[in-house]
């Protein structure tokens, strides 16, 4: 009897330390990708302010940033025009220098200075950087948006490498063809697709930052934050009126990331990413 008692509590001990093992294999660590818009970035108060919170963040993370009020002032310094359809850039040949300078450059190193000032471990990317983020041209159709890119992957296993070596990737609005090309894309596309790719390695929390405090049920009261919304309840409000004009793509490809494997999307102020409450919440 207590030979059989022994090898019952041998087995409870082995299949327990069996299940602890694979709990352990299968917990993700926690990862956070935010998304500023270039205003944050190029004001000198927000962006101390912007450093001070994102270096405050716990956990993995991830800062993906646009620029363009910067690269509209430059290049109209170098005689060059800036043209805009529906808020996208169109990026000749001549822009495509100016946004690489910019983005790349001044924007993207100001931002990892500052970080490291911050005892963050930053290190500036473009899509171009070790292959990270490849897209193709944007094909003509109704318009000719020039040298923009439609990222079609993100090197997951090479940015996760980065990240559990506790480096913090600050991604620049720019990617690759792979046939020498660098393309102009936007900085909401690459924080999502960059957070999907991460999916597979960790608990991604996605952040969108901008103007408002989240998405409003009233577009004239700043304090009216919808604090959680469902796929459901996004339609309903598109068919109402209530969500309108830029916020509907960027919820749809906020619903994109969720379906394919985000935890959590944050839609909020960036002065508010150190608040766990602020902002509207999606998940699935």
């Amino acid at each position: 009897m207590g030979e059989t008692q022994g090898s019952s509590y041998t087995l409870c001990f082995f299949l327990s330390y069996l299940y602890e093992e694979t709990v352990k294999k299968h917990m993700k660590e926690k990862l956070t990708v935010i998304k500023v818009g270039g205003k944050i970035v190029e004001e000198e108060a927000s962006l101390q302010q912007l450093l001070h919170d994102f270096a405050g963040v716990e956990g993995h993370k991830v800062l993906v940033h646009g620029g363009g009020r910067s690269a509209t002032k430059i290049a109209s310094q170098l005689g060059i025009e800036s043209k805009m359809v529906n808020g996208r850039r169109i990026t000749d040949a001549e822009t495509l220098k100016v946004v690489t300078m910019v983005y790349g450059g001044l924007v993207n190193k100001n931002i990892v200075a500052g970080l490291q000032k911050q005892n963050v471990n930053a290190l500036g990317l473009t899509g171009a950087d070790m292959d990270v983020i490849r897209s193709v041209k944007r094909p003509v159709l109704e318009i000719d948006y020039g040298f923009v890119g439609d990222v079609k992957k993100v090197n997951a296993d090479l940015l996760t490498d980065l990240i559990k070596k506790g480096v913090v990737p600050v991604m620049a609005p720019l990617t690759h063809d792979g046939q020498g090309n660098l393309l102009n894309t936007n900085a909401d596309t690459i924080a999502g697709e960059t957070a999907k790719a991460l999916a597979q390695h960790f608990d991604v929390t996605l952040v969108f930052c901008f103007e408002k405090k989240g998405v409003l049920a009233n577009e004239n009261d700043d304090d009216s934050v919808i604090p959680q919304l469902t796929h459901v309840e996004f339609e309903k409000y598109v068919a109402e009126g209530v969500i309108q004009g830029g916020m509907i793509p960027k919820l749809e490809n906020s619903f994109e990331a969720i379906g394919a494997g985000v935890t959590e999307v944050i839609i909020t102020l960036a002065s508010s990413i150190a608040d766990p409450l602020a902002g509207t919440r999606i998940k699935k």
